[in-house]
């Protein structure tokens, strides 16, 4: 059986569901905690939207500064407790920011719509299985959000790819990887899971 380092759920699980990389995890420790999260990222969202609606999407306009003012503005917030009563809206609005930018730089270059929904299903995919292991309280390896990126470092790799105009192989190629990363952590993680459970409770027994 595979065995499977599993990193015990933070305190907060809205923290966790946000599925910030390491450079909004860097922001967000640069304030320690003292910026509320829900205000940036309405604000982030405003102005990703803003310039998605402007049709520049995906060009060598505006739009590909999207991922840094987003990730200037909601980053920071990362490292918030998310106790707020609305604060749970973070990690939803964060997947509509994302998801949005990757669709309109696809289409906005060309990009066959099978490959966008083929990048877009690898984080849909992530998402559901990070939403349903947290709800039997197992999470992912800490290097996990590092290599898969984060929401940030994933929107700032697409901005990029599209800037050198080659956005159909990068989008091929990103695809690839995520659904080969999250899928074997996805697997290892549940294959193990039911031996960690059963090691708990002989402990537990034991004690």
């Amino acid at each position: 059986m595979t065995s499977v380092h599993m990193a015990p759920v933070p305190s907060s699980t809205v923290v966790a569901y946000r599925d910030d990389g390491p450079l909004s995890r860097a922001m967000g420790m640069l304030v320690a905690g003292q910026l509320p999260p829900l205000p940036p990222v309405i604000a982030g969202t405003f102005v990703t939207g803003v310039l998605l609606v402007l049709g520049v999407a995906g060009s060598d306009g505006l739009v590909v500064f999207a991922p840094a003012v987003t990730l200037l503005l909601a980053g920071p917030g990362s490292s918030h407790a998310h106790d707020g009563r609305l604060d749970w809206l973070v990690p939803p609005i964060l997947r509509v920011i994302e998801y949005s930018f990757i669709a309109a730089c696809g289409f906005a270059h060309g990009v066959h719509p099978v490959l966008i929904m083929l990048l877009l299903g690898a984080l849909a995919f992530h998402h559901y299985d990070l939403v349903h292991r947290l709800r039997q309280r197992v999470y992912a390896p800490a290097w996990l959000s590092t290599f898969g990126l984060g929401w940030d470092g994933r929107m700032m790799a697409v901005s990029l790819v599209a800037l050198t105009g080659w956005l159909t192989g990068g989008y091929v190629l990103f695809a690839l990887y995520l659904w080969a990363l999250f899928g074997w952590e996805s697997l290892t993680c549940w294959l193990a899971a039911p031996q960690a459970g059963a090691e708990a409770a002989e402990t537990g027994t034991q004690d």
